[in-house]
Order: structure tokens, then C-alpha cells, then sequence
């Protein structure tokens, strides 16, 4: 991989990372539209520049973190289910990793999106959860296991919590900061162990790590960046408009794409 094609990746995590798009999915496709191969190596990039966007959700929530010990123990329960069934998927998971699954399930989650938030508009609708620390162990434990479906590609583990979050009674906010902060125990394992199940790929591309740092650290830039606009965003406007953009993106792929399908 060359550093053109690092810096892209790495935008396009820290872009789509926490964003209800599928970061996996919208890495996959770029790869595949720069004639990359997703070899074993490339999907261990595609996992371990995850770190540089984790790194940045601490860093905006660092205050929040250290103040307030519940949230961890909802951040545990949260992170149990996908650390159960992802440990023993771990294969299957990455038998996925390819571009027709990710535009099917874009499309599938565009519609979900839309059909939550126009069921979520009704006049007579309220949520019940209107501030992160009122969010309850068993709302925590459902949006968790939730996570499970975006180990498929294309799903997005943020369309899903939040999604899960909003038919948990959380209103998008607070949904969207549960589903950003969930991801420091999800991302940090997922990318920790996908580097120990590959360590070999780092011992004979010794030379190549760099590669894999500076696509962290451009995540970790764009990805700060995204957290605080994403948030302020979702204060004003609905989810409905990244329904939209999942289904006319895998309408594109599935119909202009080469070799997609």
C-alpha cells in the first residue's frame, strides 16, 4: 500500500467512523474503487487504524470518562455481548469482508433508518431518555448486543446502536453519544485482537508499520473533527437523510461498481 492510499483509508475512517454509514463498508469499497486487494493484510489496516478514531472519541469525552464511573460499568455491559459472539465468529466475520455484502447492507440499514425515524415523528411520540447518565443497564446491555449485526460489513456498528438506542426510548443525542463512547471497548478490542491474530502480517512488514500509523493518526484528525459537527447535527435534523445516502450509495455500487457483483 502506498501513502496516497493510507492517507485516503485513513480519511475515509475518520470520516465515516461514527457516522451511521458503515466506516468497514465505505473502506472496502474505496479499496476496492483504488484497485486495492483486500488481502489479509489490507482488512488488518482496514481494523487497525480503528485506534486513531477510538483515540479521538477519549480525547472529546476525556472530562466525561473520568468523572463518571457508571458510564464504564454501562460501557461493560455494552461491550460483553459483541466480545462474546465476535470471539467465536472471528472467521466467519471475515469471510464478508467484500463489496457485494456491503451494498446490500446499506441499502437494508437505509431503510431501517427511515422507517425508525418517521415511526420516532409521530406527534404523540417522547422519548424517555434525555441525558446520557439517566441511561439505564438494561437499555445499555439491548443497544450492546445490537453491535453484534454490524460485524457485518456494511451495517455500521453506529447505524446500529443508535438506531437501537432511539427504539430504546433514548432521544438522538443521547444516542449518538452512547453509540460513540461504546465504541472505546468495542474498537479497542476489536483492533487489538485482529493485530494479535495477524501479528505475523507486522514481523515480516517491519517496514511497512509506518503505513499503518499514519493511517491511525489522519483518523484520528478527521474523526475529532466529525464527532463534534456529527453531534450538532443530530441536535437539529433526523437520521432520516443518512438513510438516504446508504441506499442511493449501494444502488451506486451494485449498479456502476465493476466486479461488485
Amino acid at each position: 500500500m502506498d501513502i496516497i492510499s493510507a492517507i485516503i483509508l485513513g480519511i475515509v475512517e475518520g470520516l465515516t467512523e461514527f457516522l451511521p454509514v458503515s466506516s468497514t463498508g465505505h473502506m472496502i469499497l474505496t479499496s476496492h474503487f483504488l484497485g486495492l486487494e483486500q488481502t489479509q493484510t489490507l482488512k488488518c489496516f482496514e481494523v487497525v487504524i480503528q485506534l486513531g478514531s477510538i483515540l479521538a472519541v477519549v480525547w472529546a469525552f476525556k472530562e466525561r470518562l473520568v468523572s463518571d464511573f457508571s458510564l464504564w460499568i454501562k460501557l461493560v455491559i455494552g461491550f460483553i455481548p459483541t466480545a462474546i459472539i465476535g470471539f467465536l465468529a472471528y472467521k466467519h466475520i471475515k469471510e464478508l469482508f467484500d463489496p457485494n455484502t456491503v451494498a446490500y447492507m446499506l441499502i437494508i440499514g437505509g431503510i431501517i433508518f427511515i422507517i425508525v425515524e418517521l415511526f420516532q415523528k409521530r406527534p404523540s411520540y417522547t422519548p424517555t431518555t434525555n441525558h446520557l447518565h439517566n441511561l439505564s443497564y438494561k437499555q445499555a446491555f439491548i443497544i450492546g448486543l445490537s453491535q453484534c449485526l454490524a460485524m457485518i460489513p456494511g451495517t455500521s456498528r453506529s447505524g446500529a446502536t443508535i438506531i437501537t438506542g432511539l427504539l430504546c426510548g433514548l432521544n438522538r443525542e443521547v444516542a449518538a453519544r452512547f453509540s460513540f463512547l461504546l465504541a472505546i471497548p468495542t474498537m479497542f478490542a476489536a483492533a487489538t485482537y485482529d493485530s494479535y491474530k495477524n501479528r505475523d502480517i507486522f514481523i515480516t512488514n517491519l517496514d511497512q508499520i509506518w503505513i499503518f500509523l499514519l493511517g491511525s493518526a489522519v483518523a484520528f484528525i478527521v474523526a475529532l473533527a466529525i464527532i463534534k459537527l456529527f453531534l450538532h447535527f443530530v441536535a437539529k435534523f433526523s437520521y432520516i437523510s443518512f438513510g438516504v445516502y446508504r441506499i442511493i450509495l449501494g444502488i451506486i455500487f451494485l449498479v456502476f461498481a465493476p466486479n461488485v457483483i
